[in-house]
């Protein structure tokens, strides 16, 4: 069964920093591309970023480009995301997710999320 379970999530003032945390079961981890993708209050998924499965090829969308940087251990089988900069506007739950090297992938595999909320 595949199981992601993120945590790192919490409560920041906009231009702080957090990370984000994905440990990953069930699956092969190093043979799957991985990302991030959240969903904000009142929309839909929304792609964050993606990471290849050796980790040598790292995308962002535009909201997460600059700010945000994705990485991943093999090893312990985690993925992770370092936020830096936060904005409101960035306020969300998010998901780890399997797959979406470019965007998102249909079906969304991913866990049960950790919130994160940017606010004064």
């Amino acid at each position: 069964e595949v199981q992601l379970v993120e945590s790192g999530g919490g409560s920041v003032q906009p231009g702080e920093s957090l990370r984000l945390s994905c440990k990953a079961s069930g699956f092969r981890f190093s043979t799957y591309d991985m990302s991030w993708i959240r969903v904000r209050p009142g929309k839909g998924y929304e792609w964050v970023s993606g990471i290849s499965k050796d980790g040598e090829r790292k995308v962002s969308g535009d909201s997460a480009r600059g700010r945000f940087t994705i990485s991943r251990d093999n090893v312990k089988n985690e993925l992770y995301l370092q936020m830096s900069g936060l904005r409101t506007e960035d306020t969300a739950l998010y998901y780890c997710a399997r797959g979406g090297l470019y965007g998102l992938e249909d079906p969304v595999i991913r866990g049960q999320g950790t919130q994160v909320t940017v606010a004064s």
